[in-house]
C-alpha cells in the first residue's frame, strides 16, 4: 500500500469514527463536530466570505513572516558558522529564546505596532528566524570536512568552496530549519489572530467559537491544516529543486 493511501484511509477511518461517537452521543456535538455537518457549514462560510479571503490573508502573513525569517536567519546561521567565536558565543543565547513563548510578549507588540498585520507578521518573523538561525549553522557544522577539502584540492576560493560544496551540502539542514520555522510562524500567526480577533483563518476560528458554530470552528481548523500543508509541499519542491544531482 502506498503511504498516501495509507493516510487517506487513516482520514476515513478517524472521520468515520468520530462521526459514529458523536451520534451515539458519547460525545456532545457542542464539543466535536460530526464530520458530516462540515460540507454545509463550509458552503455556509464561504457564502458569507468566511473562506476564500481569510485563508489568503493567513497564506501572506505566513509567507510575509517565513520569507523575512529566511532572508535574515540564513545568512545570520553562516556567519555563526564562518566566525566560531561568535557560533559559541550566540548560540547559546539564541537556542534560550527559541524555548521562550515569544508569543507572550504580544502586548508589547500591539503597544509598538497597533492592532494589524504588523503585530501578526512580527509575531510569525521572530518565532520562525529563531530555528532557521540555528538550523542554519548547524546544517553547515555538519558538512564533512573532507567535502571541503575536496574542493580546496580543486583550487576552489572561499566564495566558490561555499557555493559549490558547503551550501549544497547543508541544503538539508537548512530545509529542516525552514520548515520548523515554518511550523512555529503558522502557530504564532494563527494564536495572535485568535488572541486579538483580527485577520485571517485564526481570527474566524475564534469568531465561530464564540457563535457557538462549531462546525464552522473546525472548517477553519481544516483549512489552518491546508494552508500548513500547502508551504510544506511548497518548501519539499524547492529542496528539491536546490539539492546536488
Amino acid at each position: 500500500m502506498k503511504p498516501a493511501t495509507a493516510g487517506i484511509l487513516g482520514v476515513a477511518a478517524a472521520a468515520l469514527a468520530m462521526e459514529g461517537v458523536v451520534r451515539a452521543g458519547w460525545v456532545s456535538p457542542l464539543v466535536v463536530a460530526p464530520p458530516s455537518a462540515l460540507p454545509e457549514a463550509f458552503r455556509r462560510m464561504w457564502d458569507e466570505g468566511f473562506i476564500l479571503h481569510p485563508a489568503l490573508i493567513t497564506l501572506a502573513q505566513a509567507f510575509a513572516a517565513t520569507g523575512a525569517a529566511a532572508a535574515i536567519g540564513i545568512p545570520w546561521g553562516y556567519v555563526l558558522w564562518r566566525r566560531p567565536v561568535l557560533g559559541e558565543a550566540y548560540t547559546p543565547w539564541i537556542g534560550a529564546a527559541f524555548a521562550a513563548p515569544t508569543v507572550l510578549l504580544f502586548p508589547l507588540f500591539l503597544v509598538l505596532f497597533g492592532r494589524g498585520y504588523a503585530t501578526t507578521i512580527f509575531v510569525g518573523f521572530i518565532a520562525a528566524a529563531i530555528p532557521i538561525v540555528l538550523k542554519t549553522r548547524e546544517a553547515f557544522v555538519a558538512v564533512p570536512k573532507v567535502l571541503l577539502d575536496v574542493g580546496r584540492s580543486f583550487n576552489l576560493g572561499e566564495g566558490g568552496l561555499v557555493r559549490r560544496v558547503a551550501f549544497p551540502a547543508a541544503v538539508p539542514g537548512i530545509f529542516t530549519g525552514l520548515r520548523l520555522g515554518l511550523i512555529y510562524a503558522l502557530v504564532n500567526i494563527i494564536g495572535m489572530e485568535f488572541l486579538i480577533d483580527f485577520g485571517g483563518l485564526g481570527r474566524i476560528a475564534s469568531e465561530m467559537y464564540f457563535r457557538f458554530e462549531i462546525p464552522g470552528m473546525y472548517v477553519a481548523i481544516l483549512l489552518i491544516v491546508l494552508v500548513s500543508w500547502i508551504f510544506l509541499a511548497a518548501l519539499t519542491r524547492l529542496e528539491t529543486w536546490l539539492r546536488p544531482r
